[in-house]
């Protein structure tokens, strides 16, 4: 029997090794160094394990939000609008699809009263993120004990945050949108805005504000960004020239009753828009009647050619003033003469249109004036559309002013379409905002003979080359018009300072395409107009520069110039230093 216990096993020895003779401390950092390989080694597999998972969490990562390996489901690319975002309210884009008005997400912040500790406390923070609220205000909103009150709308990411950040029990945010107008200013009138619970309040947003809501497809507008832009920069260049009250101006094709461009001033951001009953909230083209002046001589030549007693080679007599149930018609610059239609046109006298008017009858001139729809309101799809101010009786005496401007108000848009129903060939299109699609129906009714059509419209180039449209011309575009310069009716009675000076143009006259007017509100005059404020030096000049940037962005290419004739022939339009009539 043995006294010795057996020798204890040590990982790293063999048997026979003689423990008895190792030192101690080599004994035990052996031990040591045996634990540290066998946990080195279990941790380092741990960490394998640990970088495999995540490896195979960030490929399918990658997999699912970038290259979506599944080929029965490929990913569509970004729209105009942010991706997955769905819109409560669709664009409104201009004929090219430029973005008139869009909506982008926000949140709006509210709270529930009754969860509100300290109303002073939560007022007296948020107005330190939100400064434009009032202190007041929200501390009696919150203290109101009311289970749901608006705070404030449409906040930015950054207030989001800052809000969010103050831990105030009780507050809230709804996720919603708002409604953005990218171009400001540019065409507010046409396209017109939305309320704070984003509903259409004026123009498009209005008059189309259901079909918006529940729609995703754009509503195209007939309007041009690029004319819209021309047209708005050169009435604000009127404005200020002539320290004008406001201006208006549009373009019209003749051929489908697109409304390419339609500018009022003043005009105002829908972004942030004018409080209460603004000046710039009107929209002068589309609202306001007005006594159009001498550019109604346009329809009263054509209403005396179609009715067959006249042609442009007719002579009238201008030889004296003209006295009609007690009121004497005059000229401002008198021909004392008999003169032909043209000459009355282009001279702008007001006694041979008055002549003209009573020899073709009154019953005919109101039946033409209303084929021409100058006695009903225009059908275009805004919901602030004027109608005209007609006479009730219509007698001789209205036959004779109306022959010159006065006595009957028409709105611009009005006006614009009667001149294109007179240089198209006769054929009346209604007006339209909405754009056409090149196989869609271009329609329309004849109501003027094509032969009276061809007539006007070499008057209304004679206006241009002989008369007080001169400074309209455009070199190679064969612009033709008519100026109009009406004194403002004030307390019953004209004020001769106080006019709505305009010009109304088409062009080119042998086949034209465009319909332009250009209206100035109360023009002053100025050094270089030599104090005129009359039309043909005020808003003739607006129109030709419109027409000259509008008819090559549209694709028109001007005629070559005619050679040069020599001192005193083929005089450059325009240049001349008078006027042959007042307007």
């Amino acid at each position: 029997m043995s006294f010795f216990a057996p020798k204890p096993r040590i990982p790293g020895f063999h048997a026979g090794d003689d423990l008895g003779n190792t030192p101690a401390a080599l004994r035990l950092d052996g031990v040591r160094t045996q634990a540290l390989e066998t946990s080195r080694g279990r941790l380092v597999a741990t960490a394998i394990m640990f970088l495999a998972a995540f490896g195979l969490i960030t490929v399918r990562m990658i997999d699912v939000a970038v290259l979506d390996s599944n080929p029965a489901k490929p990913r569509a690319l970004p729209t105009a609008r942010t991706e997955g975002l769905d819109m409560e309210r669709a664009d409104i884009t201009d004929r090219n699809g430029v973005i008139l008005a869009t909506s982008l997400p926000t949140v709006s912040l509210y709270a529930k009263g009754l969860e509100i500790l300290d109303s002073g406390e939560a007022a007296a923070k948020l107005v330190s993120v939100l400064p434009d609220l009032n202190k007041a205000d929200i501390q009696a909103k919150l203290a109101g004990g009311k289970q749901f009150v608006w705070l404030r709308r449409n906040l930015t990411p950054r207030q989001q945050y800052d809000v969010n950040a103050l831990g105030i029990p009780g507050l809230y945010f709804e996720k919603g949108e708002r409604r953005v107008y990218p171009h400001g200013n540019l065409a507010a009138h046409i396209v017109g805005m939305t309320d704070i619970d984003n509903k259409g309040i004026a123009g498009i947003e209005k008059r189309f504000d259901q079909a918006l809501r529940g729609g995703h497809e754009p509503v195209k507008l007939s309007i041009d960004v690029r004319l819209q832009t021309v047209v708005r920069n050169e009435l604000m260049r009127s404005v200020a020239e002539f320290k004008a009250l406001g201006a208006l101006g549009t373009v019209l094709d003749v051929h489908t009753g697109e409304i390419v461009a339609m500018v009022s001033l003043p005009d105002y951001d829908p972004n942030d828009p004018p409080a209460g009953q603004s000046e710039a909230l009107f929209n002068r083209a589309t609202k306001g009647a007005y006594e159009m002046g001498s550019t109604m001589k346009l329809f009263n030549t054509a209403m005396a050619i179609e009715s067959g007693k006249f042609n442009i080679n007719s002579n009238v007599d201008c030889t004296k003033p003209l006295v009609f149930a007690g009121h004497t018609i005059h000229d401002d610059h008198p021909m004392n003469r008999w003169a032909s239609v043209s000459d009355i046109l282009v001279h702008s006298s007001n006694i041979g249109s008055a002549r003209m008017a009573l020899e073709a009858g009154t019953e005919f001139q109101r039946a033409f004036m209303g084929r021409i729809g100058m006695l009903h309101t225009p059908a275009l799809e805004l919901p602030e559309v004027g109608g005209p101010l007609v006479p009730n009786p219509w007698r001789e005496i209205n036959t004779v002013t109306i022959s010159f401007g006065h006595g009957l108000s028409v709105t611009p848009l009005q006006l614009v379409q009667g001149a294109s129903t007179l240089v198209n060939g006769g054929i009346f299109h209604p007006m339209t905002l909405l754009a056409k699609n090149d196989n869609d129906p271009i329609g329309g009714e004849r109501v003027i003979k094509a032969k009276t059509s061809d007539q006007v419209r070499s008057l209304m180039r004679m206006v241009v080359t002989e008369g007080t449209g001169k400074k309209a011309d455009v070199p190679g575009y064969d612009v033709g018009g008519k100026t109009g310069t009406a004194e403002k009716a004030v307390n019953g009675s004209y004020k001769k300072k106080a006019v709505l000076s305009s010009f109304v143009a088409a062009f080119p006259m042998d086949n034209p395409r465009y319909v332009v007017l250009a209206s100035i509100d109360e023009p002053q005059g100025t050094k270089e107009t030599y104090g005129f404020i009359t039309a043909g030096w005020t808003a003739a000049p607006t129109a030709g520069r419109i027409i000259a940037q509008v008819a090559p962005l549209m694709g028109l290419m001007p005629k070559a110039a005619p050679m040069a004739q020599g001192p005193g022939k083929g005089t450059v339009a325009g240049n001349g230093g008078n006027v042959a009539a007042v307007d």
